[in-house]
C-alpha cells in the first residue's frame, strides 16, 4: 500500500515516518515538497503519487499568531484537509487527519467525548473544526483522530520550552487552572501506526473502513495542569538548577488567543482499536529515558 504523509518535518510526522515503516511505500513530504498554502500543488502531488492512504500530520499550529493570521490558518487547517479529501474521494483512497481539543469550548468538567458539540472559542480551533468537517463532508473513508497538548524533542512545544526557560531563569510563572492531556507525540505516531496495520490485515480493508470511519479521540490517559506537567517535566528530566514554579491563573497569563479551561477528552471509542494508551506522567518518564536532548 502506498501511504502519503504530509508534514514530515513535524513532531508527529517526525515519528509517523518512522512508525509506518513496514507497512507499506511511504512517501513522506515535507513543505517544501507539497505546500498546504498552495492547493494546486495539493492537487498535483495527489494525482502523482496516487496513494491509497494520505495521513496527514502537517498544520498551522501557532495558537495566538492565528488569530492575526486568520486566513493563512484556515487555507492550511481547513481549505488543504478538504482538497486531500475530495481527492483521496476520486482515488478510492482513505485518509487520516489529526485535529485537537481546542474544538471544545472548555466549559465541560467532565471528557469530552467524540459525540459532544463542538464549539471553538479561537480562530486555531475554529479551522482545526472547518478541517474535521471538510473531510466529513466528501464521505470518505476516514479516521478524524483528535489529540492535545502534544509535546515531543523536536519543534516548538512546552517541554522544549520548559526546559530552556528552567536554565535561563531562577522562577517560572505557569497555569494551574487549565486542564488537558499532555501527549507524547511518539505516543499518536505509534497508536496510528497500529490503526493502519489492522486496515491492511483485516479480511478485508473496504469494510474495515467503512466500520471505522469517523471521528476518535487519542490522547494519553488522565488529566494536568499546566503546572503539574512542568513539575514533571522538572523531576524527570533532573534539572540542577533550583528554578521555582510558581502557580498563576489564567488571568494572570495573558495571552492573544482565548484556552478552554478545560479540554480533557475521553478516548473510550479508541478502545475500538484494541490498543492501549498510556498514562499521561508514565509517557513523559518513557520520553525522558528513551530519548536524549
Amino acid at each position: 500500500m502506498k501511504i502519503l504523509l504530509t508534514g514530515k518535518t513535524g513532531q508527529v510526522g517526525y515519528e509517523l515516518e518512522r512508525s509506518l515503516r513496514g507497512l507499506g511505500e511511504v512517501v513522506a513530504l515535507s513543505r517544501a515538497q507539497m505546500d498546504l498554502t498552495s492547493i494546486d500543488q495539493i492537487r498535483d502531488v495527489i494525482r502523482a503519487i496516487k496513494p491509497k492512504l494520505i495521513v496527514n500530520a502537517a498544520a498551522y499550529t501557532a495558537v495566538d499568531r492565528a488569530e492575526t493570521e486568520s486566513e493563512l490558518a484556515m487555507l492550511v487547517n481547513g481549505e488543504a484537509p478538504a482538497v486531500m479529501a475530495h481527492e483521496a474521494k476520486k482515488l478510492g483512497a482513505a485518509m487520516i487527519h489529526f485535529s485537537t481539543d481546542y474544538v471544545f469550548d472548555g466549559e465541560k468538567k467532565s471528557p469530552y467525548t467524540e459525540s459532544d458539540p463542538v464549539g471553538p472559542i479561537n480562530v486555531y480551533g475554529h479551522t482545526k473544526c472547518a478541517g474535521e468537517q471538510a473531510i466529513q463532508a466528501e464521505g470518505i473513508s476516514h479516521l478524524v483522530l483528535r489529540t492535545s497538548w502534544v509535546y515531543g524533542t523536536r519543534g516548538n512545544n512546552f517541554l522544549l520550552t520548559v526546559l530552556r526557560l528552567a536554565q535561563e531563569r531562577d522562577e517560572l510563572r505557569i497555569v494551574s487552572d487549565q486542564f488537558g492531556a499532555p501527549t507524547w507525540c511518539k505516543t499518536i505516531a505509534d497508536a496510528t501506526a497500529h490503526i493502519v496495520a489492522q486496515s491492511i490485515a483485516a479480511p478485508s480493508s473496504a469494510e474495515w473502513w467503512r466500520e471505522h470511519s469517523g471521528v476518535y479521540h487519542l490522547t494519553a490517559k488522565g488529566q494536568a495542569t499546566w503546572y503539574e506537567f512542568a513539575r514533571m517535566i522538572l523531576e524527570y528530566w533532573s534539572v540542577t538548577k533550583k528554578t521555582k514554579l510558581i502557580s498563576i491563573t489564567t488571568q494572570e497569563y495573558p495571552v492573544t488567543a482565548r484556552r478552554p479551561m478545560y479540554s480533557v477528552m475521553s478516548c473510550k471509542r479508541f478502545g475500538d482499536f484494541m490498543y492501549e494508551l498510556p498514562d499521561w506522567d508514565r509517557a513523559l518518564q518513557a520520553c525522558s529515558e528513551n530519548v536524549g536532548l
